[in-house]
């Protein structure tokens, strides 16, 4: 469980950087892009997940699956709200 939320987790963070960089090459050459709002989200998402990796990587069982579950949930929020919406 720890293994497919730190996966996820990396995810999000590669996903973030994608969408910083559109955003900023964007803004560069004057085409639309993400705007600041998804851009915030993202990065919102990120640090939620990061934190909820680190639980559930230095925490007891029960502490290690709710923050496993939890990463995937904000994984699952932020690819609902930013992408699928």
């Amino acid at each position: 469980m720890r293994a497919l939320s730190g996966s996820v987790t990396a995810g999000l963070v590669i996903l973030t950087a994608v969408v910083i960089a559109a955003a900023v090459i964007g803004d560069d050459r004057g085409f639309p892009g993400p705007g600041t709002a998804t851009v915030a989200w993202h990065v919102v998402a990120v640090v939620a997940a990061l934190v909820l990796q680190h639980l559930a990587d230095h925490r007891t069982r029960a502490l290690s699956v709710l923050g496993s579950l939890g990463v995937l949930a904000v994984a699952g929020a932020l690819l609902w709200t930013q992408w699928w919406n």
